[in-house]
């Protein structure tokens, strides 16, 4: 059992800490001054003077000319951080809601340089299943799953990507075609992607970004085309487009700035 004094010191501690949390939240946004911090946080300047140092002695804050940034500290545990995910146990629960709601399989995927590789499945209910398992790879020009991933390079990218998914036989309006197709999703931040190898596939991608902000997977649904019609496109890009903001904001993705 705490006695009466433990129990305030116990409350007076936790009140600091956050305290110090809403600090850091507020320089994330870049560097702020410790006067400005203390009117934004409704503390008094002496406060804030004393927590600002008490971060910036353990480097979670550094001093520039315009106030109180991030320091080296936060920076080192930030890499740390996303090295460390598994997006596959991330994503993973996110993938059984979009499968169970859709009835679609459901596929999470990585770059991995000119090529895209499946990581994750989940089978989903209809009675004609893709094929594609964790563990295949293909050009990443070629994919759903590629494409969401490439939706950040430039043009020249795109291009040169295709070609080589083509093994160098794409024709100039072939190209043109693509990096257009390429293009309207950008636009529309997730992919629709008839499957070029003939077997009647459909799939919606959408790119997943981490805490920088970056591109770091995809995730995607597929069937059969006669299932992914052009009528409920549009409703199912929408949750496919909310799963991976979902998966995004679990991995440190705040939105953009």
């Amino acid at each position: 059992m705490q006695d009466g004094d433990e129990k305030q010191e116990t409350v007076k501690g936790t009140q600091t800490l956050m305290r110090a949390l809403d600090i850091m939240d507020e320089v994330i946004d870049g560097p702020i001054r410790a006067a400005d911090l203390a009117r934004k946080l409704g503390m008094s300047k002496t406060t804030a003077h004393r927590l600002v140092q008490a971060l910036k002695s353990r480097s979670y804050l550094s001093v520039t000319r315009d106030g109180f940034a991030l320091g080296p500290k936060l920076l080192q545990l930030g890499v740390l951080a996303t090295e460390q995910i598994d997006y596959v146990r991330v994503a993973r629960p996110f993938m059984e809601l979009l499968s169970e709601r859709t009835s679609f399989c459901v596929f999470i995927g990585k770059r991995e340089g000119d090529w895209s590789r499946h990581l994750d499945r989940v089978t989903g209910t209809q009675r004609l299943r893709v094929a594609t398992a964790p563990g295949d790879r293909r050009p990443i020009a070629e994919t759903g799953l590629g494409k969401a991933l490439l939706l950040d390079e430039e043009e020249g990218t795109w291009e040169r990507l295709y070609v080589e998914a083509k093994d160098g036989k794409a024709s100039a309006p072939q190209i043109a075609a693509y990096v257009e197709e390429m293009r309207a999703h950008k636009a529309r931040g997730e992919v629709l992607h008839d499957s070029e190898l003939g077997d009647g596939v459909r799939s919606i991608a959408v790119p997943v970004r981490d805490a920088k902000g970056q591109i770091c997977v995809a995730i995607s649904i597929a069937s059969a085309a006669h299932y992914l019609t052009d009528d409920v496109r549009p409703a199912l890009a929408e949750q496919v487009m909310r799963s991976a903001e979902q998966i995004s904001a679990a991995v440190g993705y705040s939105g953009p700035r």
